[in-house]
């Protein structure tokens, strides 16, 4: 399958899929903009469930409420979209960076300045809280 054009502006290749409706955009700006009118979820069928393995190491919470629930990691690890998006290297170096830096927040901070890792953040958070 060759590359699509965005449906959003119609003039780039798109690079990304709306994780709800899965239509091809091209960068942040047109997926806010299609966001401005909501779209439909699209239906696709259930991987195989892959064994979820647990960190190595505990993390401790301030605010237990911010811990996510079983259905919504189970949520995670289903989406196609989000498995995707994981096969993605420029992606895993940034999650990998933030996993282990000892100052997670800041280096949390800097990939937020980083397009693909925003557009993988809002495609987490359209899941666990849709």
């Amino acid at each position: 399958m060759g590359p699509r054009q965005c449906e959003v502006c119609k003039n780039a290749q798109s690079k990304y899929k709306c994780p709800s409706c899965l239509v091809p955009y091209c960068s942040l700006v047109c997926f806010k903009k299609h966001k401005e009118i909501p779209c439909a979820k699209a239906v696709s069928p259930k991987p195989e469930p892959c064994p979820i393995r647990l960190p190595d190491k505990s993390y401790q919470v301030d605010e237990p409420s911010l811990v996510l629930q079983k259905n919504q990691l189970e949520s995670l690890a289903f989406s196609i979209e989000i498995r995707e998006a994981l096969k993605d290297v420029e992606l895993q170096k940034v999650i990998g960076k933030i996993d282990s830096s000892t100052g997670a927040e800041i280096e949390l901070d800097r990939a937020m300045e980083n397009e693909l890792f925003c557009e993988f953040t809002e495609k987490v958070l359209s899941i666990i809280s849709p």
